[in-house]
């Protein structure tokens, strides 16, 4: 005798929303769902609305479950000619993928052309930086007044040190180290030590005594405004372009051009990679390796200059 046999668990069907009709409601349909039910917040929602108005201008008379991948190509690589950068073009593909998974998801269609491409890869731009003697003549700054003596001792600090606007906003004064190191609280939490310049302690010892005068009893950053807390990093900012203008500097100047000033030459004379990228906290080396770019663009407008070979073919 058999033993009886088990009947087929029943299959489940998904069962789809009628399909709206026409590309206008599709999108429109997709553009409530993002709003309502993704909760995006106000600003990704008009993006998505401009992104999605884009592509049935570019589809015309087309309904956009007939369009190809090839076609979508051609859409890339047009909005990219008219001017859109990768980032943005990132982003148009974002929402032109989530729109064909929307539909895929609630009306069981079955087709996503934009599956695998990808945007086309934006152009590095590489960090504004100062020359050597543009870096001294920044720091160079007269103590007429407490605040000028503590500008000094941060943009000391940001060129001896590279450190980030946000380390340097939130150092504390125990960072401090007597054998002429800071401690640095970097990204990802982790500690990295880095040595301090002696133009950078000397501007820090003269600091010190002031901050004390201006500082609240319980805050602990190194660097206070006249509030006694802790410095902003919009303030940072604001100090550092008035007295780019005030030093005669042509461009203005930001914190991180510091950091990026002190990587190029401090690799231009070392040409030690690895070094650089432990002052700088830079996980992967690859990030550092952009000041290899900077050194190169350096080395290259000596040789313009320098060379008869350089000078020889310019005046051709």
């Amino acid at each position: 005798m058999q033993p009886p046999t088990e009947a087929p668990a029943p299959v489940q069907t998904v069962r789809f929303r009628p399909l709206p009709e026409g590309s206008v409601a599709q999108v429109e349909a997709y553009l409530t769902w993002v709003r309502d039910e993704r909760a995006m917040s106000e600003h990704t929602v008009v993006a998505y609305q401009h992104d999605m108005s884009r592509l049935l201008a570019l589809a015309g008379e087309e309904a956009l479950l007939a369009l190809t991948a090839q076609q979508f190509r051609r859409f890339v690589g047009k909005l990219h000619h008219d001017g859109l950068s990768g980032r943005s073009l990132a982003r148009v593909l974002s929402a032109w993928r989530g729109f064909y998974d929307f539909l895929a998801k609630r009306y069981g269609t079955e087709v996503n052309p934009v599956i695998g491409l990808r945007p086309p890869k934006p152009k590095k731009r590489l960090p504004h930086v100062l020359s050597p003697d543009e870096a001294a003549k920044l720091v160079s700054i007269a103590p007429e007044d407490v605040l000028a003596i503590r500008d000094k001792a941060i943009y000391e600090l940001f060129y001896s040190s590279g450190l980030r606007l946000s380390e340097l906003v939130n150092l504390p004064v125990t960072a401090l180290k007597d054998s002429g190191e800071v401690k640095v609280l970097g990204k990802g939490r982790k500690e990295r030590v880095v040595p301090v310049g002696k133009l950078a302690q000397a501007a820090i010892e003269q600091w010190l005594p002031h901050r004390i005068g201006l500082a609240a009893p319980d805050e602990q950053a190194l660097f206070v405004g006249q509030t006694g807390r802790a410095l902003t990093p919009r303030a940072v900012q604001k100090r550092l372009v008035e007295w780019g203008i005030k030093q005669g500097l042509s461009d203005r100047v930001h914190p991180h051009a510091l950091r990026h000033s002190m990587a190029t030459h401090l690799l231009q004379s070392s040409q030690d990679l690895r070094a650089v990228q432990e002052m700088l906290g830079h996980a992967s080396i690859a990030t550092t390796q952009i000041y290899t770019h900077l050194d190169y663009q350096h080395l290259q407008k000596i040789y313009d200059a320098a060379h008869p070979r350089a000078k020889r073919q310019s005046e051709d």
